[in-house]
């Protein structure tokens, strides 16, 4: 039963989370804490931190670290599988249509329809993984020293950095780990 639920809650994921891996942010977080529980806000956090440090699409690595956590290797192939299937079909599919009709002002009119709707996935998604990493209990209010001041300013320093001073975003990620283990090794 658990594969089938994890096929099927990762098909849904790869067939309507259009616009890239941040815009399937929100989906996953529906099927993997809200409906079936199978994290926390908390592990969910993390997740995407790993999906984000390791290669290939975050979708594609939450569907593998979920299906591992939750069943095993059999469960990471299952879920995998289920994420990609809808893109393999839909990809094929649209490959053909585009070739087709491209020229058609009806075709360019849906691609600028859906625009706004992933740039607000995105937003969604940004949001999610801000509030548990800002607010010690995922809720947006600063009462009980629930504001965390520290990752807050490694926020700050890593967006100054990478807009402002143009620098690699590889770099950034190692230097805010390292500010991370400098102030637990202080603490």
């Amino acid at each position: 039963m658990i594969y089938l639920q994890l096929f099927l809650a990762f098909l849904q994921i790869g067939a309507f989370s259009f616009g890239g891996g941040y815009a399937a942010l929100p989906l996953i977080q529906d099927q993997v804490i809200d409906r079936f529980h199978w994290m926390t806000l908390s592990q969910f956090s993390d997740l995407v931190t790993i999906s984000q440090l390791t290669p290939g699409p975050i979708a594609v690595n939450a569907a593998t670290f979920v299906g591992n956590q939750t069943a095993g290797l059999l469960g990471a192939l299952v879920a995998t599988a289920g994420c990609i299937l809808p893109s393999c079909i839909f990809v094929t599919a649209l490959a053909w249509l585009y070739t087709k009709y491209r020229s058609l002002d009806l075709l360019q009119g849906m691609l600028e329809f859906l625009r706004p709707a992933v740039i607000a996935m995105i937003a969604a998604a940004g949001i999610v993984i801000l509030l548990p990493v800002f607010f010690a209990d995922g809720q947006l209010h600063f009462l009980d020293h629930n504001f965390q001041l520290r990752p807050f300013l490694l926020f700050a320093a890593a967006l100054f950095l990478l807009r402002k001073k143009k620098m690699d975003p590889v770099l950034v990620m190692v230097l805010c780990g390292i500010a991370e283990a400098l102030f637990h090794v202080i603490q």
